[in-house]
């Protein structure tokens, strides 16, 4: 999946989400101080705004810096970023996320902004909290990447290893959903609980999100992204456990037009996947293995790839290198893909599996999961 910050799963980058509306010439402030830096060091605010990338730099003074500008009409989310050398936001290494909004927002830290502390306004309290409950889960992401980096090359490749890794990853997976949920149910009236909201909703069933969106303060709901989560909810909820698939059609890779229901009489695992998602392509060779074991008992798998336009080239070598031997579709419109969009996928990897009547009966099945469910269907072979 892919991944904004350390946390594991964050779907997309969750900018430009409004709590409040404010006054059309609401000004923020962005002050703080960063060590002792002095020139050429430079520390770099970047944001959205109206579709487009603004990025705005401040050469350090005695490490204190400040940025002034309109907010706008909603809380805007932004990084903060610190180059020494003062060459480039996209050099810089060291980042810290914030909220745009009316007020002063100070930011201070005595050696990297990863450790600073943010003051200031509302929305900025709330995601201090967030992340201090979410701490936690991305120490334990930082501890497994690290204990995997460690091991030998023979332990990555033995069985009980990477099995192990993944039960351990499962496991914080959990967690991270589960604190979302906590989040979200005790702080209904915050911003940052619709951001958290979108995470949870990754791996959630729609008889899960339902009433923690619902539970969401009027003020909330009414927000500009409120009202797109619940725009959204119709889908969610088409593609929930128990309901039957929605219909698509795509091109596969020789440009013929398959349809989702002319797999009807078998079991089909709807694979949203793209060349370029590093958690895809980690992932597959768990897909091989149970396509392998069940491809003759009824079972088959459908890719949808959510490819940039104009890289059928990268999907069909992707494809190759993996060893995907079964049915892909995809019309090449990166996050604009229909198909994603009508099940309403934000982010990737994300599977459904369906009966051979189209009901959806399992999602999100990865790693051993998978290999489990169909198991559980078809008996171990």
């Amino acid at each position: 999946m892919n991944i904004s910050g350390i946390k594991k799963i964050t779907l997309l980058a969750l900018a430009g989400i409004p709590a409040i509306a404010f006054a059309q010439d609401a000004k923020y402030t962005v002050q703080g101080k960063i060590g002792e830096n002095n020139a050429p060091a430079k520390v770099y605010l970047e944001y959205r705004r109206k579709g487009k990338v603004v990025i705005d730099s401040v050469t350090l003074k005695d490490g204190k810096f400040e940025f002034t500008g309109v907010a706008g009409s909603s809380p805007n989310y932004a990084d903060i970023a610190f180059n020494a050398k003062g060459t480039g936001v996209h050099d810089a290494l060291d980042y810290r996320s914030i909220y745009l909004e009316p007020g002063v927002i100070t930011v201070t830290t005595p050696d990297l902004l990863a450790n600073a502390k943010v003051e200031g306004t509302k929305t900025n309290l709330e995601n201090e909290k967030y992340q201090l409950a979410q701490k936690p889960i991305n120490d334990a992401y930082k501890a497994l990447e690290e204990k995997q980096k460690a091991a030998t090359p023979e332990q990555q490749s033995s069985p009980e290893f990477v099995k192990q890794a993944k039960a351990e990853e499962k496991a914080i997976d959990d967690q991270s959903a589960a604190t979302d949920k906590k989040f979200i149910k005790e702080n209904p009236d915050s911003y940052i609980s619709l951001n958290a909201l979108e995470s949870y909703a990754y791996s959630a069933d729609y008889v899960d999100i339902e009433p923690l969106f619902n539970a969401l303060s009027p003020a909330i709901k009414q927000t500009e992204a409120g009202k797109k989560f619940a725009e959204r909810m119709p889908k969610l909820k088409a593609v929930a456990l128990g309901a039957i698939a929605p219909e698509f059609a795509e091109a596969d890779t020789s440009g013929k037009v398959i349809n989702l229901s002319s797999f009807r009489g078998k079991y089909v695992l709807i694979d949203f996947w793209a060349s370029w998602c590093g958690p895809c392509r980690r992932e597959n060779p768990n897909v091989v293995q149970a396509y392998n074991h069940y491809k003759n008992q009824k079972f088959t798998i459908l890719g949808v790839s959510l490819d940039r336009p104009n890289a059928k080239d990268k999907w069909l070598a992707a494809i190759h290198k993996d060893g995907l031997t079964w049915n892909h579709v995809s019309d090449l419109k990166f996050w604009d893909s229909k198909a994603a969009a009508l099940y309403a996928v934000r982010g990737i990897p994300q599977n459904f599996l369906l009966d051979p009547n189209g009901k959806i009966i399992a999602k999100n099945l990865r790693g051993d999961d998978l290999e489990a469910k169909l198991a559980e269907i078809f008996g171990k072979i």
